[in-house]
C-alpha cells in the first residue's frame, strides 16, 4: 500500500464558519468545495480537513447526522507563545488556557463556530514517567 495523501472529514452544521475559522486564522487554503462541503490545505499540514454539512445525501445513512463532538484537531507548532498571543491578539477565544504536561507537551485550545476544537501544541523535551 501507498498512501499519497490524508485528510480528517468533519461534519459540522455550518461549513462554511467552520472553513473561515482555519482559513481566518491558521493559514488554511481551500482546495475543493462544492454544496455543503469544503476541502481545506495548507502545504505544511501533511494533511486536509474537511468539513461536511451534517445531514448531507452523500453521507452514509449512519453518519449523515453526527457532528464532530470528541475531536481536536491538533496542530504542533514552531513557537506555541508566539501563537497564542496572536490568536488572543485576533480576538479568539481561549477555550483551554496554556498548559503543559508531565510528558513534555504545552498546549492550549481554542474552539471554532461549530464547536470543533482545535489544539495548538509543542514539546519542551521533557519526558514522562
Amino acid at each position: 500500500m501507498s498512501i499519497t495523501g490524508s485528510a480528517v472529514s468533519l461534519n459540522v452544521d455550518d461549513v462554511a464558519a467552520s472553513a473561515a475559522f482555519l482559513t481566518g486564522h491558521f493559514g488554511f487554503s481551500e482546495e475543493m468545495a462544492a454544496a455543503g462541503f469544503v476541502s481545506l490545505s495548507r502545504a505544511d499540514a501533511g494533511m486536509n480537513v474537511i468539513y461536511l454539512r451534517r445531514g448531507l445525501a452523500s453521507l452514509p445513512d449512519d453518519q449523515r447526522d453526527d457532528h464532530a463532538d470528541g475531536v481536536i484537531l491538533a496542530f504542533v507548532v514552531d513557537n506555541l507563545d508566539s501563537e497564542l498571543a496572536r490568536l488572543e491578539a485576533e480576538g479568539v477565544t481561549i477555550t483551554m488556557p496554556l498548559r503543559e504536561e508531565p510528558w513534555g507537551e504545552r498546549a492550549f485550545q481554542v474552539t471554532d463556530p461549530n464547536g470543533v476544537i482545535v489544539q495548538l501544541v509543542d514539546w519542551n523535551g521533557a519526558t514522562g514517567d
